[in-house]
């Protein structure tokens, strides 16, 4: 079996390649082909690669290149883990959006759409590019804004399935809570990505016992505390939104908060050159416990979860991932990428079936779908309008003036990587 990473000379790698290596009886790797072209990280992140595998006594080849179709060729999956701008442009997600009263985030909001419109079409090229080698490789998209990335893949025709850690860390959590293995939790996971809820928390599978309520009302002040939400608002909910919700239910506060201390992209950069700096030891053979802060937490386990059932191997029948609704929530549209709970097997992903939401929840997924179709217009064709029309439809932003302003700021900062501006 042969993988190939592409973004493969980021800081997160050593993550991914610790999951392959512990749990390589369940995706038995024989070629690891980790793509950048920036090549000085590559090759540290590649040597560092080589001793954890020797480490965990795998007997895995990882070969390193900036040559994506030569990389590529014979894989049997592709997984992109790609920044486009690097922590440069996100810190510029970040900032400029904040000059107009909005939350400056990389994925959602006006900093959510600059980063579709630099990443949609560089992953379509990298996309082709991998069905023309080899067609009949799977994509799995790592690369945010999932939702939106993975929808462009699947309306150009690709084999691809998008992957988040939110539920998989949200499933870590619980089942610490619960003094359970995590494989005894199932959670009934919905939304988007990156707006999600966890409306129950099944031991023992889909139609287990919901103790939902039992840890709302045990554990109600950690969870809230995690999320840096009220606890009374967790609780008059009865549900556990993802963190990315508290943009939406205290932006202001959010907005406030964002303007008195650095952006998030400056502490990863930071962070990055002390973890590249240990990267360089050659006595380092582990992923250092520095990288847990860097964020992407038990990525490597979802993907090498997700890896193996679309390969045909040992994953869990049954995965949150984003994929196409078809029906799932039937206020959307077929073509509308959801994150839910799924069937995953060689054939892709097919979601499992959920309750009536609430029209609290129903509401905003609509809401950020239509957005979603416009920002990924904008993406695909371009335009100073298409720009306006995506930011007037967030609800994060909503008010013309300030779409106005999101639209010079976007266009100002990202020029360089839109081919129409």
């Amino acid at each position: 079996m042969k993988l190939a990473v592409v973004g493969g000379g980021s800081t997160y790698t050593p993550e991914l390649i610790d999951g392959f290596a512990r749990l390589r009886d369940t995706l038995p790797v024989e070629e690891l082909v980790l793509i950048d072209p920036a090549a000085d990280r590559l090759a540290l992140v590649g040597d560092l690669a080589r001793r954890i595998f020797a480490r965990q006594g795998h007997p895995g080849r990882i070969t390193t290149t900036s040559d994506l179709d030569a990389g590529v060729a014979d894989a049997d999956a592709v997984l992109l883990q790609l920044r486009v701008g690097g922590q440069a442009a996100r810190h510029q997600d970040e900032t400029w959006p904040l000059e107009c009263g909005c939350v400056g985030q990389e994925t959602t909001g006006a900093g959510g759409l600059a980063k579709a419109l630099r990443t949609v079409p560089v992953v379509l090229d990298i996309a082709e590019r991998v069905r023309r080698t080899n067609p009949d490789a799977w994509i799995i998209d790592f690369t945010n804004p999932v939702g939106i990335v993975t929808r462009a893949l699947l309306q150009a025709g690709h084999k691809a399935v998008g992957l988040c850690n939110v539920a998989i860390g949200f499933q870590r959590k619980f089942a610490r809570l619960l003094d359970v293995t995590p494989g005894e939790v199932h959670l009934d996971h919905v939304g988007l990505n990156h707006l999600t809820w966890e409306l129950g928390v099944r031991l023992g599978g889909p139609d287990g016992e919901d103790v939902l309520p039992k840890l709302l009302t045990e554990h109600g002040d950690a969870i809230a505390g995690d999320l840096h939400l009220p606890r009374e608002l967790v609780g008059r909910l009865g549900v556990v939104p993802s963190y990315y919700l508290r943009y939406f239910y205290a932006h202001d506060e959010v907005v406030r908060e964002l303007g008195t201390k650095p952006s998030r992209a400056a502490e990863v950069a930071a962070m990055e050159k002390e973890l590249l700096a240990l990267y360089g030891d050659p006595a380092l053979d582990e992923k250092p416990a520095l990288l847990a802060k860097r964020g992407g937490a038990f990525y490597s386990e979802a993907a090498v979860d997700l890896a193996a059932s679309l390969l045909g191997g040992g994953g869990s029948a049954v995965q949150v991932v984003n994929t196409y609704n078809r029906g799932t929530l039937p206020f959307l549209p077929d073509d509308a990428v959801i994150e839910v709970q799924a069937r995953v097997d060689g054939t892709g992903a097919a979601p499992l079936a959920v309750p009536r939401l609430d029209p609290l929840y129903a509401g905003l997924i609509a809401n950020v779908t239509a957005y979603e179709d416009l920002a990924l217009d904008a993406a695909l064709r371009g335009g100073r309008d298409r720009v306006f029309r995506a930011l007037l439809s967030h609800p994060l932003i909503g008010q013309y003036e300030h779409a106005e302003g999101l639209t010079d700021r976007l266009i100002a900062h990202n020029r360089e990587h839109l081919a129409w501006a």
